[in-house]
């Protein structure tokens, strides 16, 4: 009978130890992951969740990248953007993000140039799938509506009607990554982006103290998938602007510095002339 109770006795001890490491074990691996900000209209965080209940009760269905960008990151969502959203945050990943306000595109700028890294996937023609029909703001942003931040930045997004459907694969520094109906960055003649282009298909800008990595199709981030390439693909993108596999986390400048070094960009380039961001209207 003693040894029954003391063999209880135990296993509670062992549980109540385990009940209180486990919080600590958990900080401990946040410490070694850098805090990632998300926002977009891609569904990544919160899966495609039809109400409350659905988040509540974790009954949707989960975006596959979510577990892939957690393994290195901390994601952190926002909402908004604006200077105290971004203030805690050196990495910031926009999926198909909403139009922004002209104060949103103010902050964003202001914390790139402050030595920030944005991730900025800018689809002008969104194929994947959706269980949310068109015109539901739950759907994913169908056309990418963020001229001024690219024009800021030296870049415009041009669309080529006449491409056939269908999902292809383009070349990311050697990786495959699934395409479909891909867009085209052009440089702007006034604005240097003073950094590396793929083709058209993404553009990796030094802005400021910081960088900006857009590219021009979210294929690669489609609920449905992931397609062939997309998860090799989804880590060396993350890698190329979030330096290097999360190598000098909470050390931005040799970060930059890194990326700089990768791509040829001189380390006191400066934009030769600047497009203006309004404040007061779109």
């Amino acid at each position: 009978m003693f040894r029954r109770l003391h063999n209880r006795i135990r296993l509670i001890l062992a549980g109540l130890v385990l009940a209180v490491a486990a919080p600590v074990l958990a900080q401990e691996q946040d410490v070694d992951r850098p805090s990632l900000a998300l926002m977009g209209t891609i569904p990544i965080y919160w899966g495609e969740a039809d109400g409350l209940g659905e988040l509540l009760d974790s009954s949707g269905q989960v975006h596959w990248a979510r577990a892939q960008i957690e393994d290195t990151y901390r994601i952190e969502p926002l909402d908004y953007l604006s200077a105290e959203a971004l203030a805690p945050f050196r990495y910031l990943l926009l999926a198909q993000p909403r139009a922004l306000s002209p104060e949103e595109n103010v902050a964003l700028d202001d914390w790139v140039r402050a030595g920030g890294s944005v991730l900025l996937f800018a689809d002008p023609m969104m194929t994947g799938e959706s269980r949310f029909a068109l015109g539901d703001r739950r759907r994913p942003q169908d056309v990418a509506l963020l001229s001024p931040i690219l024009q800021r930045w030296g870049l415009e997004l041009e669309f080529d009607e006449s491409q056939q459907a269908g999902m292809t694969w383009a070349d990311f520094s050697g990786q495959p990554i699934p395409v479909n109906l891909p867009g085209r960055l052009r440089h702007l003649p006034e604005v240097d982006c003073h950094g590396h282009d793929w083709s058209g298909l993404a553009a990796l800008c030094r802005v400021g103290a910081g960088h900006a990595l857009i590219v021009a199709d979210a294929a690669i981030l489609d609920f449905a998938g992931p397609h062939m390439h997309a998860r090799a693909g989804l880590r060396i993108i993350l890698e190329r602007i979030f330096a290097q596999n999360g190598e000098n986390t909470g050390q931005l400048a040799e970060s930059v510095a890194k990326i700089a070094e990768i791509d040829g960009i001189s380390g006191d380039s400066t934009p030769s002339s600047i497009l203006p961001l309004a404040r007061g209207s779109p």
